[in-house]
């Protein structure tokens, strides 16, 4: 029946969704050992959400300035609460992970200080941010902050070695980007970046450790500020929102640290005083505590998409059987065709603007044209079914997202039936 719906409603061939199944078969035992971290993450939710005593009254409006919004603090206790922290930014002023990452980074450092990421060159739009290009306009560099990188090792993982022969006297932050970004390798896990922080402590203990965790909470039973992480940042349109939240983002950590970020958010003086919730607590809140689940479908997507991919001899990362640290599924297409018909085929399987076709373009805050799958209830929202890559060799398509595992199974199908029919994949 389920067959014969994909064939009748969609058009799907049968050899897609045959083979999908059989690839969903080989899996299906994974799915367990991610059922139990689910579950684990569901009462920790649940229990900062008791603990802290939410009540319905926190879900109702408040106006002006926004002084001694209830539904505000809860929710930024409950979420510093949940990352096992001392302190959390949680607003809809926010307007994506990179503004978060931005008022974490400009919040901690001051003029002289030096950044260092030691996880290779960051996501490409943060490159602005720091001043590794673009005209400045505000950027870290532009304020007199100093950037090194380090280059992670052939095998994908950040060099200890070569990070501590780059820290300096005025090295102030060491930055962690857990997820690929639109890089070729794995995400960073919480093992490693406990290890790696370890590591920097032992060197100065006054350096503050930064991790950007968009695509990474729920993805173990503990996030980066339960393990050495001074502050993190991170959008609700991803994991933690559950795909429920409208807009916004969060920093957690230190609480010293979080009164800088709330003063750059706002103002000095002001902080995290003001500043309206506009009514979204509820929506931000039921998110959050939807988002176990919700990571957990996504989850289960990206590895059956890599799981699929990977049978009909495309290169995939992470691999299947490797540990994974966010809910990316990278694919190297190897052709722009490909790349063009893969989120074409993501498109389609949206519940939202299905009909419209992708087509890549030049995309603010990107060297080179990008093409973006996104028919989503959230504009922007990649914890909802999602794909893009930018259009340059070896032309990857990072795969994410799905508020139920059968729709990101669906949009793995999909984007498989597209390829198929064009004639880029036998199967």
């Amino acid at each position: 029946m389920k067959n014969e719906m994909l064939l009748e409603r969609f058009g799907v061939s049968p050899l897609v969704a045959d083979f999908v199944g059989a690839a969903e078969k080989e899996i299906a035992g994974e799915y367990a050992k991610l059922d139990e971290m689910t579950e684990f993450n569901q009462y920790k939710v649940l229990s900062a959400m008791q603990k802290n005593r939410l009540s319905d009254t926190h879900f109702g409006w408040n106006t002006g300035y926004g002084y001694d919004d209830a539904g505000r603090e809860i929710t930024e206790k409950i979420y510093a609460d949940v990352f096992g922290c001392e302190a959390a930014i949680v607003r809809t002023q926010i307007v994506n992970g990179t503004h978060a990452l931005t008022l974490a980074l400009s919040g901690s450092l001051r003029p002289g200080d030096e950044l260092i990421y030691c996880t290779g060159r960051p996501y490409d739009t943060l490159e602005e941010v720091i001043g590794i290009r673009g005209e400045g306009k505000g950027s870290l560099a532009d304020y007199g902050i100093k950037y090194k990188q380090v280059e992670l090792t052939d095998e994908g993982h950040i060099d200890k070695e070569a990070l501590g022969a780059a820290i300096s006297d005025s090295t102030k932050m060491v930055s962690i980007q857990r997820a690929t970004g639109y890089g070729w390798r794995p995400a960073i896990t919480i093992g490693e970046i406990k290890e790696v922080f370890a590591y920097v402590k032992s060197v100065n203990p006054d350096i503050i450790c930064m991790v950007d965790n968009c695509y990474g909470e729920f993805l173990d039973t503990v996030e980066p500020t339960e393990i050495g992480a001074d502050i993190m940042a991170g959008s609700l349109i991803k994991n933690p929102g559950g795909g429920l939240a409208l807009s916004g983002g969060y920093v957690a950590g230190r609480e010293d640290l979080i009164e800088k970020v709330s003063y750059r958010l706002t103002s000095p003086g002001i902080g995290g005083e003001c500043g309206l919730t506009f009514g979204q607590t509820r929506t931000m809140l039921q998110g959050l505590f939807m988002a176990p689940k919700v990571v957990n479908g996504a989850l289960k997507g990206a590895l059956l998409c890599g799981q699929v991919f990977s049978s009909l001899g495309f290169e995939v990362c992470p691999a299947p059987g490797e540990e994974r640290s966010d809910i990316i599924q990278a694919v190297k297409l190897r052709t722009p065709e490909g790349l063009v018909e893969f989120c074409r085929g993501i498109q389609e399987a949206a519940p939202v603007d299905s009909f419209v076709v992708p087509e890549p373009w030049d995309m603010p805050g990107y060297d080179d044209q990008v093409i973006m799958a996104a028919g989503a209830f959230i504009q922007g929202s990649s914890i909802e079914l999602s794909a893009d890559g930018p259009m340059r060799d070896p032309y990857n398509v990072y795969f994410q997202g799905g508020l139920t595992y059968e729709h990101s199974k669906f949009g793995i199908i999909k984007a498989l039936d597209k390829m198929h029919k064009a004639g880029l994949v036998n199967l």
